[in-house]
């Protein structure tokens, strides 16, 4: 009877699997934030290279 009330005090599980909660949501806050940039960098470097093309197709002064 001890080891069940024993067993059932013990919070080491609970603050385990507390960090593994805070953890997964770190990790989509992450993912979440580097998809953000990452589409931001795509269209920064679209428009540099659309930029670039047209004045290497703009007519010689």
């Amino acid at each position: 009877m001890k080891l069940f009330r024993d067993l059932l005090a013990n919070e080491d599980g609970a603050t385990a699997i507390e960090y593994g909660l805070i953890a997964a949501l770190v990790a989509v806050a992450a993912i979440t934030a580097m998809g953000a940039l990452g589409t931001s960098l795509t269209n920064t470097f679209n428009t540099v290279s659309g930029k670039m093309t047209n004045a290497n197709n703009a007519p010689a002064l």
